[in-house]
């Protein structure tokens, strides 16, 4: 599995890095990495099971816009589409009635035909940050020809992943990279058809891992961006509420320099933080606000009231 090669990746690399053996051991990512981030956290916590001083001395992980439940991200993803307007209301009735009860990661055909339903009514937007510009080719552009230097503006860039994409097959990168080193007859995407056709072990839910994790004492923080649909914060609330936690702190807004940066309730074993204005990857929206919110998490302190 992935897990099990991240940690045998990790293992490794401790030990051409002894140096960082045994320090304070934290994992975060964000979107899919909701099932890669707790997966790799329980096999490393397992491990150390009875194991004084362990190599990896595994304390946390931070997950934003996660994927984490497929029953609850689906209710919670057509919610947010739907009070935002995105989709009317006899598409949502029909994902709700062809897709609540499937895998997201692979959907059955009638849930297909009402999800493409779905985003024919959401129209030329970006799903990752509904309310800025989606990425064409002559706005991007644009940007560039505005002056020599496009990549000192501080303004968010709908067209990234298209950067990536052209960036990653270029033949000097990937030599860099030491990729593609079986010389692969097809591009590099970001979202491979050809791995996700063969692709088939996406377990259903996370919320076990998460129980088991939060029963140990491991340290979790979940963030999200409020703008995003593809992983809303509707989705996670629903995903949260399943485990059923106690409340230490109730919602409330947290604050940078006396504006609101989001709002965050804390549970018993968990903390839950929203950034206000950010879509599907926090950091590229609001950098500064993710910066806080990645210092309070190694910190463990509260985002401030004030």
């Amino acid at each position: 599995s992935a897990a099990e090669d991240s940690y045998t990746f990790l293992i490794n690399w401790f030990e051409r890095f002894p140096q960082y053996k045994h320090r304070d051991f934290y994992i975060a990512g964000e979107s899919y990495a909701g099932h890669y981030v707790p997966q790799l956290s329980q096999i490393i916590y397992e491990r150390n099971i009875g194991v004084k001083n362990p190599v990896i001395n595994f304390k946390g992980f931070l997950v934003g816009n996660a994927v984490t439940d497929d029953y609850h991200d689906y209710v919670g993803t057509f919610e947010y589409w739907w009070t935002h307007g995105l989709i009317s209301d006899s598409t949502y009735k029909l994902l709700r009635d062809r897709c609540d009860t499937g895998s997201s990661e692979h959907p059955s055909a009638d849930c297909i035909k009402a999800l493409k339903t779905a985003e024919i009514e959401q129209g030329n937007i970006d799903p990752y940050s509904i309310f800025t510009k989606p990425c064409s080719t002559t706005e991007s552009l644009k940007r560039n020809l505005r002056g020599h230097y496009p990549w000192m503006s501080r303004a968010y860039d709908p067209c990234t992943e298209r950067h990536s994409t052209v960036y990653f097959n270029l033949p000097e990168v990937q030599k860099a990279l030491h990729a593609n080193v079986t010389r692969l007859p097809h591009a590099w995407e970001t979202c491979s058809d050809i791995v996700g056709i063969y692709w088939g072990d996406s377990p259903l839910s996370m919320l076990p891992i998460y129980k088991e994790l939060i029963a140990a004492g491991v340290k979790i923080w979940v963030y999200s961006g409020d703008t995003d649909s593809v992983v809303p914060v509707t989705a996670t609330r629903y995903s949260i509420d399943a485990l059923k936690l106690p409340t230490i702190t109730n919602w409330y807004p947290w604050y940078d320099n006396g504006r609101v940066g989001g709002w965050s309730q804390v549970y018993k074993g968990l903390t839950f933080v929203t950034v206000t204005g950010a879509g599907h990857e926090v950091p590229l929206h609001r950098p500064r606000q993710a910066f806080i919110l990645f210092r309070s998490f190694l910190e463990d302190k509260p985002l401030a009231i004030a």
